[in-house]
């Protein structure tokens, strides 16, 4: 088919080009994937999707007072493959012909987004009552898209020949998070204080058409040479503030019981230019679930993960398709293989969706790790 161009006025503030030469956009997926580890391990916020990972891993290990360190990696594998709108699927011809900003004429096709996170931290317990994380996740993604394409939609664009492809592997941002849980005497209630760090590189596509910061650009298709889009990148550019508070109770003689909470907003962004700005939406996410602690050795388990995303702003962001709310019933089990050493597995399903715009979703998420008291 021949080949859809936008018109060059297309090209200004708010548009999904953002100043780009070329007729596609790689839009972001809302940007979040997290693993918070309620209490002492804090959430993980990567630039990918309201898509998972809300697991609470330090629930899935079970909460410790005892001091010294505490090291702890874990893998976790999200395929973002499904096109939605709302709560419910999307195609291709919905995103062209209904486009979530009806003044392009047009919208972008999503097509894939298969993100792996290496995540290690290093926790510290000063005593019963205070103790400071450390942690720095590694992240690698692979992005592929149609392009943004004018209405009417026709099936030619969605053709291989249509698609780019974009790879990120590198750092992702590092946080400090410090807890406090000497309220009670039974040492269950605790409170978080934390910074996210612009470690990770970031970056984007002014307005002029020029590469800002450190971005990944497509490898391949007709985006080569384009940047990839700020919220895919693999840091967000931004100083973040973590505020947070967890509570674990016994229920039962063999049930525990756990609910956290945290927010994280941003208040810096080194991304701050006009034209070439960037601010990654507030976050929110809550966590219940309880461990099942008949045996021993191991301890199965079920959390309820809810997390909400504000939308991105700024030049270099897509407002219209960065906000969501969502939730994941998450079943797993953690083992002991020696007194201080812990594996734990989990899978997360995604049982309530509600996305702005249109964006690409996974069917499931998975988690693997360790835990290692030193």
């Amino acid at each position: 088919m021949p080949t859809k161009h936008f018109p060059d006025n297309r090209a200004g503030k708010g548009s999904l080009l953002r100043g780009r030469t070329m007729r596609f956009a790689s839009k972001p997926v809302i940007a979040i994937t997290a693993l918070c580890a309620a209490g002492f391990l804090p959430q993980v916020v990567h630039a990918c999707a309201t898509c998972g990972c809300t697991l609470s891993t330090d629930a899935a290990t079970g909460y410790s007072t005892a001091s010294g360190w505490r090291v702890n990696i874990d893998y976790t594998f999200i395929d973002q493959n499904q096109l939605r709108h709302g709560s419910g699927k999307a195609n291709p011809e919905q995103v062209v012909n209904q486009p979530s900003d009806p003044s392009l004429g047009g919208g972008e096709i999503e097509r894939n987004t298969i993100n792996r996170y290496i995540n290690v931290s290093a926790t510290y317990r000063f005593n019963a009552d205070w103790g400071v994380t450390f942690l720095l996740p590694y992240v690698i993604r692979d992005h592929s898209t149609y392009g943004t394409q004018l209405a009417p939609y026709t099936p030619g664009e969605t053709a291989p020949n249509q698609i780019s492809d974009a790879h990120v592997s590198g750092i992702g941002d590092g946080k400090i998070i410090a807890s406090y849980q000497g309220f009670l005497p039974t040492h269950n209630l605790g409170v978080q204080l934390g910074v996210k760090l612009p470690t990770g590189h970031y970056g984007g596509q002014d307005i002029d058409g020029n590469l800002v910061g450190h971005p990944v650009t497509f490898k391949s298709g007709p985006n080569l040479g384009q940047s990839l889009d700020t919220s895919l990148q693999a840091g967000t550019g931004s100083t973040d503030i973590i505020l947070g508070g967890y509570y674990f109770q016994p229920v039962s003689q063999n049930f525990d019981a756990f609910v956290n909470g945290q927010f994280q907003t941003a208040v810096k962004e080194n991304l701050d230019r006009p034209g070439a700005n960037f601010r990654p939406g507030n976050t929110a996410t809550v966590s219940v679930g309880l461990r099942y602690e008949a045996h021993a050795n191991w301890v199965p388990q079920l959390q309820i993960n809810w997390l909400h995303k504000m939308a991105d702003q700024g030049f270099l962001a897509d407002h219209p398709n960065t906000e969501g709310t969502v939730a994941y019933l998450s079943p797993g089990i953690s083992g002991s293989l020696s007194k201080n050493l812990q594996v734990y597995a989990f899978v997360q399903v995604p049982i309530y969706s509600h996305l702005q715009g249109y964006q690409i979703f996974p069917g499931w998420t998975g988690t693997v790790g360790i835990s290692m008291k030193l």
